[in-house]
C-alpha cells in the first residue's frame, strides 16, 4: 500500500512538474508520453483490475432458474411506520436478472409500479459512481419511501412512482445487490454496461407485457452522465435494427452528470473562482494543468486503455488542487456543506436496512452483502472516464429523441458551469437556436426553482438551492421537473405540485 501510494504521488508529482513549468507548453507531447508510461505501469501496482469483487460470491442462488428474469412481490410490512403508511398491496418488486452475454452474473432491480395509472411511462433510474448503488437514489432522492433513523419507513410524498412506473438497476455487475461468480463478468467499458442494460430490458419487458406500449425514459445522476447517453443510444440502435422488443424509448435525463470531460474539467476553476472557493491566482495556478489534461483526454480518445487512465489522472489533479485550496473537509457534492464519511453524507441506515436478514428474505437476494459503493467496479471502470460520451448524443436529438440536462447549483464536482457549457457547445442541427435561446424561470408553486434553457428535443435547468443530488435536495421541484418533461410541458410556469399530490 505505501509504495502504492508513493508511486502515485511520484506520478502526480511528474504531472504538476511539467505543467507548471515555464517550457510545459512546448513540451505537452512529451509529458503525455511519460503519463502514458507511468499509468502502464500503476496497472499493476494499484491493481485497478484485481482478482475478487465486493460481490464476486462463490455460488449463485439461483443456478436452476428456468427464466432470466427471477422477480417476486415484496412489502416491508415489519418495518413500515403503520401510524404514517402501509405499503402492502402497492405493486412493489425485486428481482435478478441473468446477465445475456456473461459467465454468472446477475444484475438486481427493483420495480415500483405508477401510484397513478398503469398507462404512465416507465422509468429507469440509474446512480453513478461507477458503482455506487441506485437504491442510494430510492432512499435518499426519488423512491416511494425513505428510510428514519430508527429503519423504519415512510411514505415520500414527491416520489418519483407517482408519474411512471419506476424501475432502480444495481450496475454494472458487482453493484449494491447484483453479483457474479466469475471476476470476468465486471465491465470496463460503456459498451459492455450498456449491453447488459438494453438485455435486461428486453427481459423486463418480456415478463411485464403490458408495459412494452408505454413511453420509456432513461434517468440518473452524477457518472450516469456516461451509462445514460451510451444506453439510449444502445435502446435507439436496437430499435433500428429490430433486434427484438421495440422499447418506446422518448428520451433520457442527465443530473449533475459526467458526460464531455474535457470541457467539464475546464470549468472546474471558474465554478470554484465564480463561488468564492479559490482566488484568482490560485484559478491561474491552477489552470496550468488544463493543456496536459487536454491532451491527455485527446489521446484516451484515440490510443485507448493506457491513456484514458493516464488522463484519468492528470485531469484529476486539477479537481484534487481546487479542494484543496477550497478546504479538505468541503462538501464537493454541496458546497453550503461539510463533509461528512467516505460518501460525504450518511447512508449507513440503508446498509443497515438493506442488510437485515428479513429485508434479504423479502427481496429474495440469499445471503449477498449489500454495499453502496463498490470500489472494484470504480476502479474497473477508470479507463472509462475521460471519455466523451456526448459524441452520440445528436444523432439522439435529430431522431427526435429529447434531452433534459438538470444541474443543482451548489455542486463542484460535476457543477452546473460545466455541463451548461458542453451541452451548448454539441454539434447538432438546433445548436444555434438552443444557444441563442433565454434563460427562462423555471416556477413551482409560482416561485422561480431554476433557470430554464430549452430549444426543440433539448433543455438545460439550472436548480437553485441544489447540490449534486437534486430530488434529495428539491424534491418538489424535482417531481415536477419530471411530469412536465415527460408531458411535454416542461416551460409552463403555473403548474403546482400540490394538485399532483392531492390528486393521488
Amino acid at each position: 500500500m505505501a509504495q502504492m501510494k508513493l508511486s502515485l504521488s511520484l506520478f502526480l508529482s511528474l504531472v504538476l512538474l511539467l505543467a507548471f513549468s515555464p517550457s510545459s507548453f512546448a513540451k505537452v507531447s512529451i509529458s503525455s508520453k511519460l503519463a502514458s508510461k507511468q499509468a502502464e505501469k500503476l496497472i499493476h501496482e494499484l491493481n485497478l483490475f484485481p482478482k475478487e469483487s465486493d460481490n464476486i460470491v462463490d455460488r449463485d442462488p439461483f443456478p436452476t432458474a428456468a427464466s432470466r428474469i427471477v422477480e417476486k412481490r415484496f412489502n416491508f410490512a415489519n418495518l413500515t411506520n403503520s401510524s404514517v403508511i402501509s405499503f402492502e398491496d402497492l405493486g412493489h418488486h425485486a428481482g435478478y436478472y441473468k446477465i445475456k452475454h456473461s459467465h454468472a452474473a446477475r444484475l438486481f432491480y427493483f420495480f415500483f409500479e405508477s401510484r397513478g395509472s398503469k398507462d404512465d411511462p416507465v422509468v429507469i433510474w440509474l446512480s453513478g459512481g461507477p458503482g455506487c448503488s441506485s437504491e442510494l437514489a430510492l432512499f435518499y432522492e426519488n423512491g416511494p419511501f425513505s428510510i428514519s433513523n430508527n429503519l423504519s419507513l415512510v411514505r415520500n410524498e414527491y416520489g418519483w412512482d407517482k408519474v411512471s412506473n419506476l424501475i432502480y438497476v444495481d450496475q454494472p455487475t458487482g453493484t449494491g445487490f447484483s453479483y457474479s461468480s466469475d471476476r470476468h463478468d465486471i465491465r470496463h467499458s460503456e459498451a459492455g454496461v450498456s449491453d447488459d442494460l438494453y438485455d435486461f430490458l428486453q427481459a423486463f419487458f418480456e415478463e411485464h407485457p403490458e408495459l412494452v406500449k408505454n413511453d420509456f425514459y432513461i434517468t440518473g445522476e452524477s457518472y450516469a452522465g456516461h451509462y445514460i447517453p451510451a444506453f439510449a443510444a444502445r435502446v435507439h440502435k436496437g430499435n433500428k435494427a429490430k433486434e427484438g422488443i421495440h422499447i418506446n424509448l422518448k428520451g433520457f435525463a442527465i443530473g449533475n452528470g459526467l458526460t464531455d470531460p474535457k470541457i467539464q474539467y475546464a470549468a472546474y476553476t471558474d465554478y470554484a473562482l465564480d463561488m468564492g472557493l479559490i482566488s484568482k491566482s490560485d484559478h491561474d495556478r491552477i489552470n496550468k494543468i488544463l493543456p496536459v489534461c487536454e491532451v491527455a483526454i485527446n489521446l484516451c480518445g484515440t490510443d485507448g486503455k493506457i491513456s484514458c487512465l493516464a488522463a484519468y489522472f492528470v485531469c484529476n489533479s486539477i479537481f484534487s488542487a481546487v479542494r484543496a485550496r477550497a478546504g479538505a473537509d468541503i462538501n464537493h457534492y454541496d458546497i453550503r456543506k461539510k463533509c461528512v464519511g467516505a460518501l460525504c453524507y450518511d447512508f449507513s441506515n440503508m446498509e443497515k436496512l438493506l442488510n437485515m436478514h428479513s429485508v434479504k428474505q423479502a427481496l429474495g437476494v440469499e445471503d449477498i452483502e449489500f454495499v453502496s459503493c463498490s470500489t472494484t467496479v470504480y476502479q474497473a471502470m477508470l479507463v472509462d472516464w475521460m471519455r466523451n460520451l456526448e459524441a452520440g448524443i445528436p444523432t439522439l436529438l435529430e431522431d427526435g429523441i429529447k434531452l433534459l440536462v438538470y444541474a443543482g447549483e451548489y455542486d463542484l464536482i460535476c457543477n452546473w458551469l460545466g455541463n451548461s457549457r458542453w451541452v451548448q457547445a454539441m454539434e447538432w442541427s438546433g445548436q444555434k437556436e438552443f444557444v441563442a435561446s433565454p434563460d427562462v424561470p423555471f416556477e413551482v408553486d409560482s416561485s422561480e426553482a431554476g433557470l430554464l434553457k430549452s430549444h426543440g428535443p433539448l433543455s438545460f435547468l439550472k436548480v437553485h438551492d441544489a447540490g449534486h443530488m437534486v430530488p434529495m435536495d428539491q424534491p418538489k421541484v424535482a417531481l415536477e421537473m419530471l411530469k412536465r418533461w415527460i408531458g411535454g410541458t416542461l416551460s409552463q410556469q403555473t403548474t403546482e405540485t400540490e394538485d399532483l399530490v392531492a390528486s393521488i
